[in-house]
């Protein structure tokens, strides 16, 4: 849920049972630790995993064939900067050394989902 969204000033309560899962004592912990929303959302996805994308899960697992979200971010930060880079000067992929890209891209948004679908 949601905790302190107005100006007023709020509080949370945590609460548990005696027995706890290593997942639950994690987010206890986490809670306890830090007030910063970015480290618990964090957490959370290492814990639960970021569902599907493309989807209307909300958790579990994606079947990436290369990258884990929560354990290769500075990978994925420098793949998205290159693919932003190559896009801003090379939009129509023309240059010789993103040909290869250009057709294994336009391959795949012939297989891609109707976004507007998914609700």
């Amino acid at each position: 849920g949601r905790v302190g969204r107005g100006a007023e000033k709020s509080y949370c309560v945590l609460m548990t049972g005696h027995k706890l899962s290593q997942d639950a004592k994690t987010r206890i912990e986490t809670m306890v630790r830090t007030n910063d929303g970015f480290e618990v959302a964090e957490v959370d996805l290492q814990l639960r995993g970021p569902g599907d994308i493309m989807g209307t899960q909300q958790s579990g697992l994606l079947d990436l064939k290369i990258a884990d979200l929560a354990r290769d971010q500075e990978v994925l930060k420098a793949a998205r900067y290159l693919a932003e880079k190559i896009l801003t000067e090379d939009p129509e992929f023309d240059q010789p050394e993103n040909q290869a890209l250009g057709k294994k891209l336009q391959s795949e948004i012939k297989k891609r989902l109707n976004w507007g679908l998914i609700s």
